[in-house]
């Protein structure tokens, strides 16, 4: 308890100050990120900032856990591993939608980082884990004559995850648009040209 009290006093918490460090690491990109313009964000000093975490590189870390950890879910789901291909897949795809929008900030981050750090490195190696369990369902729609057999999975994979990717570059929850919206025109426009 006195943990939670002294960070009362301070005016944030772990989940406040991730969520300002997040916003500024993906203003000025994290390794344009000092823990100086971390503090000036939080409005504590630079040495206050070390009773809340260690280093950027444990809030990095936290953050891209919550990007993915949401995209694991979606694989952990059963709806996700029983069924027909191509509905998993539309499933999953729905999914991912919804956990970009909900997560945006976090996401959006995952999908700056270039593997500078073995935080990062690790992230990506997730990521990439996350993709091949995508391309796998791809592949299994294919085989079962869901998908045209003149595309190839490795590429619909691609095009398919950069569509939902692209949305952490344009997206505004302010301006309207549920993860649902997005998700149904995103499904309706690549699922109508993907089906045989």
């Amino acid at each position: 308890m006195a943990t939670t009290s002294r960070q009362r006093k301070r005016g944030h918490d772990p989940e406040s100050v991730l969520s300002i460090a997040v916003g500024v690491f993906n203003e000025r990109g994290y390794d344009g990120t000092s823990m100086e313009d971390l503090a000036r964000a939080l409005g504590v000093t630079k040495s206050a900032i070390y009773y809340h975490v260690p280093g950027k590189e444990q809030l990095l870390a936290r953050a891209l856990d919550r990007a993915l950890d949401g995209l694991f879910e979606v694989v952990a789901d059963p709806r996700a591993t029983t069924g027909p291909a191509i509905e998993r897949l539309a499933w999953a795809v729905r999914q991912s939608v919804r956990i970009l929008v909900d997560r945006l900030p976090y996401v959006t981050l995952l999908l700056r980082v270039r593997g500078n750090s073995p935080t990062e490195q690790q992230a990506l190696d997730r990521r990439r884990e996350f993709d091949r369990f995508i391309a796998h369902l791809v592949k299994e729609a294919a085989a079962d004559g869901e998908i045209r057999p003149d595309l190839d999975p490795a590429l619909v994979t691609r095009l398919l995850f950069g569509t939902v990717n692209s949305i952490t570059e344009w997206y505004q929850p302010a301006r309207g648009g549920s993860a649902d919206d997005l998700a149904d025109a995103l499904l309706r426009m690549t699922f109508d040209g993907l089906r045989v």
